[in-house]
């Protein structure tokens, strides 16, 4: 799995959003509220830093402290992917909790979903799936991080993304875990 550090590298404008002493995210009881553990990078990356918007266009959803139950609601009950597995358009994905169900953990402005493909017990092994507001599905063998990082790197290409993404300069906006 890759470090948030290497993402640091491929996206050096998130590095003005880390939390030097950490965020102190409950992960067992976001375990217990989602019912599965979570990638180890990715829960790195949300011990490091708050919500991400990178360009205006990708939200990645970081668990705030505090609403850790919440986040896994939300999680669990993705509303578009329901659908669009009710209606027979997920090319074989499920939604979780079904076994190898899709957990979601970052959408575009435009429609689009990434998610993780829960196919193992062990977090750590799950894929990234992107469904495109085009309706492509796309699977990637790594991690968020690692995804995140391939993409701002341009190591990885996703299909179906608008042209600009990603820009050539990306601005990163981290939203504070203060809810006012």
């Amino acid at each position: 799995m890759l470090r948030v550090e290497e993402l640091e590298a491929a996206l050096p404008a998130m590095m003005p959003w880390r939390v030097a002493a950490g965020r102190n995210v409950d992960w067992a009881a976001l375990q217990a509220a989602l019912g599965t553990a979570l990638p180890s990078d990715f829960r790195s990356l949300a011990e490091a830093y708050p919500l991400l918007v990178i360009d205006d266009f990708l939200s990645v959803s970081i668990p705030r402290p505090g609403t850790e139950v919440s986040w896994a609601s939300e999680a669990r009950k993705d509303e578009i992917l329901q659908d669009l597995y009710e209606m027979g358009d997920t090319e074989g994905y499920v939604p979780f909790p079904q076994p190898g169900g899709l957990i979601s953990w970052a959408e575009s402005y435009s429609g689009d979903s990434f998610y993780w493909r829960t196919s193992s017990p062990d977090p750590d092994a799950w894929p990234v799936v992107v469904y495109g507001a085009n309706g492509d599905w796309s699977e990637f063998p790594v991690g968020a991080v690692e995804f995140l990082a391939g993409v701002y790197g341009r190591t990885i290409d996703v299909p179906g993304m608008p042209r600009n993404f990603p820009s050539d300069q990306p601005e990163v906006l981290g939203l504070s875990d203060c809810v006012e």
